[in-house]
């Protein structure tokens, strides 16, 4: 939209334009700017049509030009790659630009040694005749990008590509190039490029994309984690390489299981290891060959040729490291090749580079390279999938291993990461030592635990702060009978041998085999035979085995509470999305899950006969023909001046034209453009249509949308058919397994309204910050899975109101509700006329003689609270919209007579408190509830 006032504005004033496009990182800078391209060359709401118009698109590196190019490919399905021109220095010779292409620059090119600005050697427009000839003869559709978002550039040379940007900006007197008609500049923040724009005359438009946008979109990953070794540690690369090891072979299982279990291809996380330049002439002073063994030694993985790469700018040509071809690739092609899964490289990856597999990342960098690293981690964060993850919370990190760094300058690292990104880079930020982890992955799904035993076994905090190497690995009998390591037997499955229909026999083996490659204690799965595990003379002959039986059946807790359709709700500061588009999204959604398979065509119907009731309603008051004659025909004025520029007549009309049947198309696409492309025009011609006159009905539509009260008519239709159908079919999407269907549900909602309802769904895994003296809780939904319990870390009054529940003989279990996360219940509340979120700290499961189940939501909250009336309205409200919810309690801590501490309740599932609690008008009418109907259990 700014863009286009831009040019609107350019052609009105001819006084150079500037739109400032701002974003932080994650906002899918080069995929918008790709959708502005396609919008302004084949036209959308905001533009007509100009298969005409030329875009220059600038940036420092001709690895960004490469990469945004190949964005363009890959997301604009209208742009052909023709249309694409990467402008080169041996063979661009042009007067003029070509109308209708995309040219791609890079500030190296512009520079005075660059042959594109010398005459000469056969070469007759330089580069700057081109844009001065273009400027003059087609200023008209002329946009020009600079990229200032991914400067890879330092100190003096990114001084240099500055001028060179502001040269377009403002004109060059040197170079006889006049401003460029309409600039428009990605950055990341607003600093960055007011210090480009500064002292320009031009006029500027904004256009800003918030962090809050970014956080909503789910394009990001929820947090960066960064590892680093204890002071005291020494020799602390490869035990740091081996904890990255193990995070990277745990991504491996946990989105092999998630796409399998949801029919998605397969993400095959990569690991990014970054090494020491080389001295002496050395390619490295990394030993690439001491890392290839110990990750194939930690994970289990035999790494095969293809599947390592590096990326190393001194040399294009293949190494053999540790018995591997290790071939060369270009960083912008890496996401694309599936077949990779780590990458060796040295300085070439931080500018512009997006690989959202690269999920892990070992650096042997030291410390006084925090600016490069925080530039790197600034690329990583993207989510593979372009999606929050429900139901796994460890796939929405990104992990950071740095051994020469300690908790000091990785605040550097952060600090610097956030600077470079802007100051508000949409996810979380955390620095961890290696035996301080600062998150766990709790899950209802425990593995059946065999407690083992063996006196002496070394643990991986160990090997970081002894520089040990890793215990001699356990030999598995193979089916002849020979003793084979462990890591010899076991290879990545391929991409193209696993598919999610066959999903993961080589992988579980995987799986199943690398759990044995560090630790000796070997488990027998149930259906082994005796000759698939080693004699048990080979085991620790001091192990001792034991099944640990759990509590209550956990998946069956989940299912229940997934299956209730509580619900809960996402409040946004404003609404993103209008709810004609909302209402075609929740159709479509409706009928691809065969919910309701009609819906979309039911929508389309019903909006063509509001267009017909509009176009009887014209006929009938008599005002229809006259309108079509004023979309049929349309006036030319002209202006005539005598000799000395006076004016003659002003504007005086001299002809009437009738507008072709092409006029009219182009009318009628517009408008359909407005009903949302839904192709809602053609469906109201297949009905109301007459042969006889074929752009009849096309004249009705386009009437129709020009008329603003129709219009807003419509758009009230729409809200009103949108809850509709939300209300009807919420509780049946609770229902549905498909993730994509939930999730998109999801977000169809929340464009929808400032507040806007969803189901309740717990995900499979979480992942909750570990707090130092926590205690243990079998009693939690989600644990462990190496414990098999939740170390959690509760306040006084906390810890007393679970005990006290548990006490109680129909409770199962207890949710610690986290403020703010994804997947958290949420009940909106309004204080001082304001809608803001709230998150009760638990939700108890309890048996029910009929259910199965009942689920309770508990809030202790201090009376001192300003907060305290707000939220229990809107605990009463949520009580009365979910009948199916237990006990929903506001809890207060009292004294008993003895002055003992004890815990007042207002239950708002019942209809009497709760009717007292919605008429409430002021904090001290709460207080008597409380001391009128509040009970102690």
């Amino acid at each position: 939209m700014k863009t286009a006032e831009a040019m609107g504005s350019y052609h009105r004033t001819h006084a150079p334009q500037v739109v400032s496009f701002t974003a932080p990182t994650g906002a899918g800078k080069t995929i918008i700017m790709s959708a502005l391209i396609e919008a302004i060359l084949f036209g959308d709401e905001q533009y007509m049509e100009q298969p005409d118009a030329i875009i220059v698109w600038l940036s420092d590196s001709p690895q960004l030009n490469e990469q945004s190019k190949q964005k363009i490919d890959s997301k604009a399905d209208k742009i052909k790659l023709s249309q694409c021109v990467t402008v080169s220095e041996e063979s661009f010779d042009k007067e003029v630009f070509e109308d209708g292409h995309v040219y791609f620059l890079n500030t190296q090119k512009l520079s005075v040694t660059s042959k594109l600005t010398k005459n000469g050697d056969g070469r007759t427009y330089t580069i700057w005749q081109t844009l001065a000839n273009t400027v003059r003869e087609k200023s008209d559709r002329l946009y020009f990008i600079i990229d200032e978002a991914h400067r890879g550039m330092q100190g003096r040379e990114a001084s240099k590509a500055t001028t060179i940007m502001q040269k377009f900006i403002k004109g060059s007197d040197e170079e006889h190039i006049p401003p460029m008609p309409v600039v428009i500049g990605m950055s990341a923040t607003t600093q960055r490029f007011n210090a480009l724009v500064e002292g320009t005359s031009s006029t500027i438009h904004k256009s800003i994309v918030t962090a809050d946008e970014v956080r909503a979109s789910g394009l990001l990953k929820d947090r960066i984690v960064i590892t680093y070794p204890e002071v005291s540690a020494v020799n602390n690369d490869m035990a740091i390489l081996q904890a990255a090891a193990d995070d990277w072979k745990e991504k491996w299982e946990h989105w092999t299981q998630y796409c399998f279990e949801q029919h998605y291809a397969y993400v095959n996380p990569i690991l990014i290891i970054q090494v020491l330049n080389g001295t002496g002439g050395k390619l490295t002073d990394t030993n690439l060959d001491d890392c290839i063994a110990k990750i194939e030694e930690r994970t289990g993985f035999k790494l095969e040729n293809g599947q390592v790469v590096h990326t190393f700018g001194g040399t294009n040509a293949s190494l053999t490291v540790n018995g591997l071809e290790v071939r060369y690739e270009e960083p912008s092609r890496i996401a694309n090749d599936r077949n990779i899964r780590v990458v060796f490289f040295k300085e070439n990856l931080s500018t512009g580079w997006d690989c959202p597999r690269a999920e892990t990342m070992m650096s042997f960098k030291h410390a006084n390279d925090a600016t490069y690293i925080a530039q790197l981690l600034g690329r990583m964060v993207r989510t593979p999938m372009q999606m929050h993850i429900q139901v796994d919370d460890v796939l929405n990190d990104v992990h950071l291993y740095l051994p020469y760094f300690n908790e000091e300058t990785v605040k550097n690292v952060v600090e610097a990461l956030q600077s470079s990104e802007g100051g508000d880079i949409p996810t979380d930020i955390y620095g961890e030592s290696l035996s301080g982890k600062r998150f766990e992955t709790l899950t209802v799904k425990p593995k059946k635990k065999m407690q083992t035993s063996i006196p002496g076994q070394l643990t991986l905090e160990v090997l970081a702060n002894q520089g040990t190497e890793v215990p001699a690995l356990v030999s598995i009998t193979d089916t002849q009978g020979a003793p084979t390591p462990v890591q010899q037997q076991t290879q990545i499955p391929d991409v193209a041998e696993v598919t999610p229909a066959q999903p993961t026999n080589a992988f579980q083996q995987m799986s199943a085999d690398s759990t044995q490659t560090v630790q000796t204690d070997v488990k027998p799965t149930a259906d082994a035979q005796p000759s698939a595990v080693t004699a048990p003379e080979t085991m620790a002959p001091d192990s001792q085995q034991e099944e640990v039986e759990d509590l209550f059946d956990r998946e069956a807790v989940m299912k229940f509470i997934n299956d209730a359709g509580l619900l809960s709700y996402n409040v946004r500061a404003l609404r993103i999305n209008d709810y004609l588009k909302s209402l075609y999204r929740m159709a479509h959604l409706l009928s691809m899950s065969k919910l309701h398979r009609e819906a979309i065509r039911e929508v389309q119907d019903e909006i063509v006969q509001i267009i017909r009731d509009y176009v009887e309603d014209m006929k009938a008051t008599g005002k229809y023909d006259d309108l079509v004659q004023q979309v049929k025909q349309f006036k030319l004025a002209t202006q005539i001046f005598d000799a000395f520029g006076e004016t003659v007549d002003n504007y005086s009309v001299h002809d009437m034209f009738t507008t072709t049947d092409t006029d009219i198309e182009r009318q009628f696409q517009i408008a359909d453009v407005k009903l949302g492309r839904e192709g809602i025009g053609m469906a109201y011609g297949n009905k109301y249509g007459d042969l006889s006159d074929l752009t009849a009905f096309k004249i009705d539509v386009i009437l129709f949308v020009a008329d603003e009260n129709c219009m807003n008519r419509l758009h009230t239709y729409a809200e009103n058919r949108f809850h509709g159908l939300n209300d009807d079919y919420r509780r049946y999407i609770a229902t549905i397994s498909s993730e994509k269907i939930r999730r998109d549900y999801d977000s169809i909602v929340s464009d929808g309204d400032v507040v806007s309802k969803h189901n309740f769904r717990l995900p499979e895994t979480i992942q909750v910050p570990h707090e130092a003296g926590g205690k243990e809780y079998r009693d939690h939904l989600f644990v462990s899975d190496a414990t098999g319990t939740a170390k959690l870390k509760l306040n006084g009054w906390e810890a007393d109101l679970i005990a006290e529940e548990e006490k109680r003989k129909d409770f199962v279990c207890w949710i610690r509700n986290p403020s703010r996360a994804s997947w958290a219940l949420c009940i909106p509340y309004e204080i001082n006329g304001e809608i803001k979120p709230t998150y009760p700290d638990f939700i108890i499961v309890r048996e029910d003689e009929r259910l199965g189940y009942v689920i309770d939501i508990l809030e202790p909250h201090s009376a001192d609270f300003k907060d305290n009336l707000g939220k229990a309205k809107g605990f009463a409200e949520y009580a009365r919209q979910n009948p199916g919810v237990g006990r929903i309690q506001l809890i207060r801590m009292g004294k008993d007579a003895a002055g003992r501490n004890q815990f007042r309740r207002l239950d708002m599932y019942k209809t009497a408190i709760r009717e007292k609690v919605s008429c409430a008008i002021n904090t001290d009418e709460l207080d008597h509830i409380f001391d009128t109907d509040g009970v102690i259990e």
